[in-house]
């Protein structure tokens, strides 16, 4: 049983959506860029929540994470994947509106906004299989490759070994930081 249920982690629902882009479901500002947001410390979630009611487009991803309690029940609760991060598709007066909201620390400008919008879209789609995910603090360098076949297939990453374990990491280059699955009857190809 969760202690919270899972609150929304992108806005509006076809942000990272090339076909709701292209169909016209979601148009981005005039004059936006993308924005990694630095909160304070733990106030990840507060931050989406005024975001979500200012309507500024925002993803976050939220990973399940399980918690034992003392009288031994396992609960979940939703965290984020990259702890203290909200990245953001915002114009100048929206940038100013969520610095007001009190929740955030800095703002980091993305020099490469295709890229991050590919690595968010990578992200999403590993969340979105419902796996369990291993939060990755630090890449290792490693041989890039991309899914041949199954539900991933198209998704790249790079394969690293760890305590005997093989594991595909899909990352977020600005942050340095990423997500990893265990390979299991995975074709990969190399990139």
């Amino acid at each position: 049983m969760p202690i919270l249920p899972k609150q929304r982690d992108l806005y509006p629902a076809g942000l990272l959506d090339e076909a709701a882009v292209a169909a016209g479901q979601f148009e981005p500002p005039v004059h936006a860029h993308w924005l990694a947001f630095y909160t304070l410390s733990r106030r990840e979630k507060d931050l989406m929540r005024k975001l979500e009611a200012a309507r500024i487009p925002f993803f976050a991803p939220l990973v399940r994470r399980r918690l034992h309690s003392a009288g031994g029940r396992t609960r979940f609760s939703h965290v984020p994947l990259f702890p203290g991060y909200v990245f953001s598709l915002v114009d100048d007066d929206q940038r100013r509106a969520a610095l007001a909201t009190n929740t955030v620390a800095r703002w980091l400008p993305i020099t490469d906004e295709a890229a991050l919008v590919a690595d968010l879209r990578s992200i999403k789609r590993l969340i979105d299989t419902d796996q369990p995910l291993t939060p990755e603090a630090r890449l290792e360098p490693g041989q890039p490759v991309r899914i041949r076949s199954g539900a991933l297939r198209g998704l790249e990453g790079v394969v690293v070994k760890r305590h005997g374990e093989e594991r595909l990491v899909v990352a977020v280059r600005l942050l340095n930081q990423g997500a990893s699955i265990e390979l299991e009857d995975v074709d990969l190809e190399r990139v």
